[in-house]
């Protein structure tokens, strides 16, 4: 009885623990599990071509089409949010006005918050979200240079690692561990596969809408849209927040920022919330309490790269406890 009563908190003590490592050594960790994510998508890829290809040849295009893929969604998310913020740079004195005029409005209607939104939602605030976002892109680089080396060094050594878990352990332990290694992977693509076809999707709506308004940039918010839809629960909205305040700003009437607002919560809703989980279907269905966990959870420990890859995490860990007994629980 005793011994059960300490496992509890040396549980809980590992786990903070673990928590703790993981944010502290973001550095070391974060860049291990964006390979380990890539290799996931790109195995069977590597696989095909080294039937007819030599092993460091199929290897070497397989960097390449990494390499390509990341600089092409990394210079459309700055060519969108580079485009956008030039433009909120050169009008920024109309758009303190506006702003301003925004306050006189909500203080006319009643609506007690006016001063918070002045403090909060200035040009200032969004000036420093932009520069926020440009700094971010370029710290990005850079550490998805480590992971590019990271999956370079793992693709040479995944058959091996795979030879040595059935020597070190168990026959059944290790098909279960290379089991749930294989499940992970194809649930992986799949949650990428419609998560790139979502995102699409959303990004097409989103500039046929901002078009349809005369809103500025419309190519630009699809490009966003695109991009931060990768991003669960926190990248739609921000994705619907930022044009409508630039809507707020070029046309100047609260009304019509209100309904440019209301227009992509619908397309965020009806992609996000109807048509995703029915295409992604029962093999990637989570709680939204869990996804939205993941996503806040991961955020946390390493920032925006674990928005990111937080949902793949928690199908990670859900497929490897289905795959023991003791853990099939979960």
């Amino acid at each position: 009885m005793n011994s059960r009563a300490l496992l509890t908190p040396l549980f809980i003590i590992a786990i903070v623990a673990l928590i703790s490592a993981f944010k502290i050594a973001a550095a070391v960790f974060a860049p291990v599990a964006g390979a380990l994510f890539i290799i996931a998508l790109v195995w069977p890829f590597q696989k095909n071509l080294q039937r007819f290809l030599p092993k460091l040849l199929a290897l070497a295009l397989v960097v390449a089409t990494i390499v390509l893929v990341f600089v092409v969604l990394t210079s459309i998310a700055a060519w969108g949010f580079g485009r956008i913020g030039r433009s909120v740079i050169a009008d920024s004195a109309r758009f303190q006005v506006l702003y301003s005029q925004l306050a006189d409005w909500l203080d006319g209607h009643g609506i007690a918050i006016a001063g918070m939104w002045v403090e909060h939602f200035n040009v200032g605030w969004l000036l420093r979200m932009l520069q926020g976002v440009t700094a971010r892109l370029n710290t990005t680089i850079s550490f998805w240079i480590v992971v590019v080396v990271y999956v370079l060094l793992g693709l040479l050594d995944t058959e091996a690692i795979a030879r040595n878990i059935r020597r070190a352990l168990s026959a059944e332990t290790a098909d279960a561990v290379i089991g749930g290694g294989v499940l992970t992977a194809s649930k992986l693509r799949r949650y990428m596969l419609v998560r790139t076809v979502m995102s699409v999707a959303t990004g097409t709506l989103v500039w046929a809408l901002s078009a349809a308004f005369g809103l500025r940039f419309a190519a630009e918010w699809g490009v966003i849209a695109f991009t931060l839809n990768y991003i669960p629960f926190m990248g739609p909205f921000v994705a619907t927040l930022l044009p409508s305040v630039y809507a707020l700003a070029q046309f100047g009437s609260p009304e019509a920022a209100i309904l440019i607002f209301a227009g992509l919560n619908v397309i965020q809703f009806v992609i996000g919330s109807y048509i995703e989980p029915r295409v992604a279907g029962y093999a990637l269905a989570m709680s939204p309490f869990l996804v939205l966990f993941s996503v806040f959870f991961w955020s946390f420990i390493w920032g925006l790269f674990g928005a990111f890859i937080g949902v793949p995490i928690t199908i990670m860990i859900l497929t490897f406890c289905a795959q023991f007994p003791s853990t099939r629980w979960i």
